[in-house]
């Protein structure tokens, strides 16, 4: 079994390091929470979705951009919330 240590080095190699994607994806969140008219609007569940895709494009920004797991996850939680819309 991996130790903590030993798993962390691993994913630095995948989603890079912690500092800058934090920095990227909390940069990411305030503009779309302070910035954007509709946050209000939004469900629960679509605020989720959309901070889970800029952590997602945080990875992707702060580390491998091609690990085709981060793209995939982006249009998961994507797709979790066009299942649950109801068109106006």
């Amino acid at each position: 079994m991996p130790t903590t240590e030993e798993i962390l080095n691993e994913r630095i190699k995948v989603h890079g390091d912690f500092t800058d994607h934090a920095r990227i994806t909390q940069s990411l969140k305030d503009q779309m929470q302070q910035g954007a008219v509709s946050w209000n609007k939004l469900t629960a569940i679509q605020k989720e979705a959309l901070e889970m895709i800029q952590h997602k494009i945080g990875r992707i920004l702060a580390g491998n951009p091609n690990h085709k797991d981060h793209w995939d996850d982006i249009a998961g939680y994507a797709k979790l919330v066009a299942n649950r819309v109801k068109d106006d």
